[in-house]
């Protein structure tokens, strides 16, 4: 779509700019898109590359905690804005750089970030658009405690910006209140094991990042049960970052991976396993495929194994769910199942690797009888 573009950079009015955020919608929740704007009491006013909306909330709080807040992957207050195309603007650099130092200046960001509103994208202009932007808005700016994403404090605010070929939006706030330490939300991480047996090893190295927003990851050593293993993507990542796996599975897990010293594999139906009474894990991981109601029913069953304050990270498929409504009262009815067992959701999020399908977090505490 086109803009005309300004001689300089506007900000938003100041009386209207906390109403505009910036989101990010999986471009697998697509054909949902409208009915999600609505669920969050906004008027969508603009989209923005392939996954991205300008919208306008009812009420911002309702970005993270509305009942359809999860299908968001990101979220933006966009308190300045340039709306052009930059690679017909002659000295966009320069005074983009100058007119968020006039925004954002006096406001202590821990880091400055710039992505792409196409983060995909084959063309590498905006990338490096991105880079020298930020290049010469970082050197406009006094010294920042924070130099690179994976420093951030997530309750620290950061200024993030989005550039492309739609414009520039800029805003400040928190990872953890954007869900995500990366513009444009937490980003592909790349895996540990050597060899990737399946992109299910992308999705837990994914999902350890994003947990840094939260709590620490497990220490090394930790013991990990993982359901649904096959063929073993996820165990794969998990023992490259020196942790104990038992794997179960009906299927078998990929050769690679015999004679892996901390892994116990067995080759079984989840629904008969007994880790026995004195056992414990620091964490259980569930990718299983088939009914999601089933899948929690088994891990809450097995919850009682886990250390107190240990972690489940569970991937809810919502395969074959049509509507937003659907995947509410799924969601719902998944959550309840789980806090009955002593599994409170304190995270959740929509991974690059998704499909239709979330990825939630959990800490056990064990029920009061």
């Amino acid at each position: 779509m086109g803009y005309a573009c300004l001689l300089m950079p506007e900000p938003i009015p100041s009386t209207t700019f906390l109403k505009k955020y910036l989101i990010r919608v999986p471009e697998v929740f697509g054909d949902l898109t409208e009915d999600i704007v609505k669920g969050l009491s906004s008027s969508l006013e603009t989209p923005l590359g392939k996954e991205y909306y300008l919208v306008q909330p009812g009420n911002p709080e309702d970005l993270r905690t509305s009942s359809v807040s999860k299908f968001i992957q990101w979220n933006l207050p966009v308190e300045h804005s340039w709306p052009c195309v930059p690679q017909k603007m002659e000295g966009f650099i320069e005074k983009a750089a100058q007119a968020i130092f006039r925004k954002f200046g006096s406001r202590d960001p821990q880091a400055i970030l710039i992505g792409l509103l196409e983060p995909s994208a084959s063309d590498p202009y905006y990338k490096k658009l991105a880079s020298n932007l930020r290049g010469r808005t970082l050197q406009l700016f006094p010294a920042l405690p924070v130099g690179d994403a994976e420093s951030q404090e997530p309750g620290k605010a950061t200024l993030f910006c989005l550039v492309g070929k739609e414009g520039l939006f800029c805003g400040m706030q928190t990872p953890r209140e954007g869900n995500g330490f990366y513009p444009g939300g937490t980003k592909y991480i790349s895996q540990n094991s050597p060899s990737a047996i399946s992109r299910a090893g992308a999705k837990i190295a994914e999902a350890l990042h994003y947990l840094k927003l939260y709590r620490p990851q497990p220490i090394e050593g930790s013991h990990w049960l993982e359901l649904g293993a096959s063929p073993g993507g996820m165990t794969s990542e998990l023992l490259s970052k020196d942790y104990r796996v038992t794997a179960i599975d009906r299927a078998p897990l990929d050769k690679r991976l015999d004679g892996e010293k901390r892994l116990r594999f067995l080759q079984m139906d989840a629904d008969g396993f007994d880790p026995g009474s004195k056992t414990r894990y620091a964490a259980i991981l569930s990718d299983m495929n088939g009914d999601a109601e089933e899948s929690i029913r088994l891990v809450a069953q097995l919850s009682k194994y886990l250390e107190v304050g240990g972690l489940a990270i569970f991937t809810l498929k919502a395969t074959g769910v049509t509507t937003v409504t659907e995947a509410v009262e799924l969601y719902e009815r998944v959550i309840q199942k789980a806090s009955m067992a002593g599994l409170e959701l304190f995270a959740r999020t929509h991974l690059t690797y998704n499909r239709r399908e979330f990825t939630l977090f959990f800490e056990y505490r064990p029920p009061v009888s």
